[in-house]
């Protein structure tokens, strides 16, 4: 009897299955395009700038840099930062790690996607680009499965040849990872350094003297759906003398730290190419320098101001006239005068800075990525550009309300959440249209369907705060009164996740839920909530232990 229930089964699917087709095609053939064909995308802003980790300048006209956003492509502006355009969409966009411009031919330009600044939420890519004139077209280049190119570097004599550091896949293994050389402006890659498959290449510096040295650090780094581990075997730094055909590991020359080591920033003067630095994630890290060419180091600064969260930062840059004048990116931008011994604030813009070009011929010009995009300066820092015409935010959900007409709620990556008009009174919609809202950076935001001047917006750790936009009254509306930072989930009551769900009831306007480990309610706006669930999770301890590594604790 179950064999026969079986083939009957099979029988009747078969045929709806078949019908289903049939339906499927004379439905598509029938259907009325007239409307969907005028569709349209339209950029509505917010003019402000998302997250950068990837910057570079021309050396033709000293006017024109480029910056690659972690969720918006290729951008070029050619009068300093006043106005940027997007130079790739049409061809390809995402998340770019790396930009590279040829010396010897200034037309010619490398692009790597996925993003180089790792956390707990980041955007992998698929590949390298290339442009042979300026960013007009571009085409695909390979590296496909490298998913995060960290950095590219051109030989100044030669833009047929070129290297890349890549990382590989973040949440697990895979062999196309390590330092890539092609010779044939990247018709074709070889893969010249491979440490194995859980270990990538996170940085690439080349002498700027001599195109046949070069020095790489690789990263045990993995990303979990639960954790980010930074540090582990295979962390280290290599050098070639003579274009990859060979690599030395330097890692256990005198001065280096000796425990388990993780991300590692290179640089190397232009000034005096005896002269290296490096800022080493570790137990015993900090800021080393080297005065023979990576034989011995000196430990210069281990200030924590420096290597706070050090897998998300830990790139280090010299002045390309003076070897003493060092810069390292971190949550605020730090510049050494006396060779990375003591250090004193840039102030910027904006925060969290993951790359920096620096014009080889003039100290002073500058091209800054950060959480705010891309930052220009012509005076050593002491003045930029703004970030605040740079529509590369990044918004982790987006919802609307019932105002007329209606507006579009979302919280930006490192900014406030904002609501924005989705069409303007005037001609075109303006910062005039658009205004902070309830929440943070990460949350969902909500409007009241009753009220939508009443917004309610969540964020990390928990946090959820009510805002009402006629009273301008702010309130606060924890659903557990614990800040977890700095914990592990597994001592925490309740966990919610960077982004934790909010929604009203379809069925009641005035309930709303929130969601984290448990499913909460509250009728009361906010004042009060409630669990209508139990823990929904499998609530493993082992996967809510502190996170970011054996090295560098996060949460």
């Amino acid at each position: 009897m179950k064999n026969i229930l079986i083939v009957c089964f099979c029988f009747v699917s078969e045929i709806l299955f078949s019908q289903n087709k049939t339906n499927k095609k004379s439905t598509v053939e029938s259907m009325d395009t007239t409307i969907t064909n005028q569709l349209q995308f339209r950029n509505i802003g917010p003019w402000r700038g998302g997250r950068s980790t990837a910057v570079v300048g021309s050396m033709e006209n000293e006017k024109e840099f480029y910056f690659g956003a972690t969720g918006g492509g290729v951008w070029k502006t050619k009068d300093g930062g006043l106005v940027w355009n997007n130079i790739s969409d049409g061809f390809f966009g995402g998340s770019i790690g790396s930009i590279a411009i040829s010396k010897s031919d200034p037309t010619v330009i490398y692009v790597g996607t996925g993003e180089n600044s790792l956390r707990g939420n980041v955007s992998e890519g698929g590949g390298m680009w290339k442009s042979e004139n300026s960013g007009s077209t571009w085409k695909f280049v390979g590296l496909k499965d490298t998913r995060h190119i960290m950095r590219i570097v051109v030989d100044p004599k030669n833009e047929d040849i070129v290297y890349c550091a890549a990382l590989g896949h973040l949440f697990g293994g895979n062999t196309e990872r390590g330092i890539f050389k092609s010779k044939d402006g990247g018709s074709s890659w070889q893969k010249i350094l491979y440490v194995n498959e859980n270990v990538g290449a996170c940085e690439l510096a080349m002498d700027p003297a001599n195109p046949d040295i070069l020095i790489s650090s690789f990263w045990n780094v993995k990303r979990t759906p639960y954790s980010l581990e930074s540090g582990g075997m295979g962390s280290g730094i290599w050098k070639t003398q003579n274009g990859g055909n060979s690599w030395t590991e330097i890692t256990k020359n005198k001065g280096l730290p000796k425990d388990t080591l993780g991300i590692i920033g290179l640089a190397i003067s232009a000034s005096n190419s005896n002269k290296y630095y490096a800022i080493v994630e570790s137990k015993t890290g900090g800021v080393f320098m080297s005065n023979d060419a990576g034989k011995t180091w000196e430990k210069t600064n281990e200030e924590n101001k420096l290597r706070q969260r050090a897998w998300y930062y830990s790139k280090i840059y010299v002045d390309p006239k003076n070897e003493n004048i060092v810069y390292v990116l971190n949550v605020d931008f730090w510049k050494s005068i006396d060779g990375g011994k003591t250090f004193s604030e840039i102030f910027t813009p904006h925060g969290d800075h993951h790359d920096l070009w620096i014009d080889p011929k003039n100290g002073e010009r500058m091209v800054i990525g950060d959480d705010g995009g891309a930052q220009t300066t012509f005076d050593g820092g002491k003045t930029w550009s703004t970030y605040l015409n740079q529509p590369t935010a990044q918004f982790y959900r987006v919802s609307t309300d019932n105002h007329v007409p209606y507006r579009i709620y979302g919280a930006q990556q490192d900014n406030s959440s904002v609501r924005i008009l989705h069409r303007s009174l005037e001609s075109e919609i303006t910062s005039n249209d658009w205004e902070p809202t309830a929440g943070g950076e990460s949350g969902y935001i909500v409007a009241d369907p009753l009220n939508p001047d009443v917004v309610y917006g969540g964020s990390y750790s928990g946090y959820l705060s009510r805002y009402d936009h006629k009273t301008k009254d702010t309130r606060l509306i924890n659903i557990w009164p614990d800040d977890p930072i700095g914990q592990g989930g597994e001592n925490l009551k309740y966990r919610f996740q960077w982004n934790f769900p909010l929604q009203f009831s379809v069925h009641d306007p005035k309930t709303l839920y929130a969601a984290g480990n448990a499913l909460f309610k509250t009728t009361d706006a906010g004042t009060t909530w409630s669990p209508i669930s139990p823990d929904l999770t499998t609530n493993d301890k082992t996967k809510q232990k502190k996170s970011g590594g054996i090295i560098t604790k996060d949460n």
